[in-house]
C-alpha cells in the first residue's frame, strides 16, 4: 500500500474518549482528494430485511437514496456477508473479498467502518463518496472489493462507499469524518 499509494492506514485505537477503534494514516501521507478507506459490507436495497443485523449494529450506513451497507464484522452480520460472498462466484473467481472480517485484510482500504465521526476537537478530514461498480468492471479486480449485494439478482449495480480525503492527511494522523455530510 505504502508503495502504491504513497500512504498506509491501521486501525488503532482511537484518540477521542471512549470511541474505541480508529483508523490512522501510518506511514507517508494521503495527499487531498485521495481515496483512502472503502466501506466494506453487504448492500441492501431499501426494500431488502435488515432488522435482525441492524439490532446493536453501529456499522449500518445509510446512502443518500436508501442504500444501507452493513459493515459489521462480527456475529449475524459476518455469517450473512459470508453467504452471500460464498453464493457470489464465477468459476474458481470470487467477486468480492471476505478478509475484510478478519484481522488481516487482503484489500488493506477495507476498513472505512472504523472511521470515527468528528468532533468539535477533530474536524472531519475524509468524506463519504457513492460509488456504483460499473458493469464493464474487470472480473479478476471484483476479488478485492469488500461489498456483495444481499439479494443475488437484484438489478442495481454494486455500491461502493469510499472515503476521501479533503486535505493532506500525515502520518500519525486519524481519519475523522462527519456522518452527516455525504458529497455527491
Amino acid at each position: 500500500m505504502l508503495n502504491a499509494l504513497g500512504f498506509r492506514i491501521e486501525r488503532k485505537r482511537s484518540s477521542l474518549h471512549l470511541a474505541g477503534t480508529g483508523v490512522f494514516v501510518t506511514r507517508g501521507s494521503a495527499p487531498k482528494g485521495s481515496i483512502v478507506a472503502m466501506y466494506p459490507g453487504t448492500i441492501y436495497q431499501a426494500d431488502e430485511p435488515i432488522f435482525f443485523q441492524s439490532i446493536r449494529n453501529p456499522f449500518v450506513f445509510r446512502c443518500i437514496d436508501g442504500v444501507l451497507i452493513d459493515g459489521n464484522d462480527r456475529a449475524l452480520s459476518k455469517t450473512v456477508y459470508r453467504s452471500c460472498s460464498g453464493r457470489d462466484r464465477l468459476g474458481p473467481l470470487c467477486l468480492s473479498d471476505c478478509s475484510w472480517l478478519t484481522s488481516d485484510p487482503v484489500n488493506p482500504l477495507a476498513v472505512g467502518q472504523y472511521v470515527n465521526n468528528c468532533s468539535n476537537e477533530k474536524a472531519a478530514n475524509v468524506c463519504y463518496q457513492e460509488y456504483d461498480v460499473p458493469e464493464g468492471f474487470p472480473l479478476e479486480l471484483r476479488q478485492f472489493l469488500p461489498n456483495v449485494n444481499y439479494r443475488a439478482d437484484t438489478q442495481r449495480p454494486l455500491r461502493c462507499v469510499v472515503l476521501v480525503s479533503l486535505r493532506e492527511i500525515n502520518c500519525g494522523e486519524e481519519l475523522f469524518s462527519n456522518y452527516y455530510t455525504i458529497v455527491h
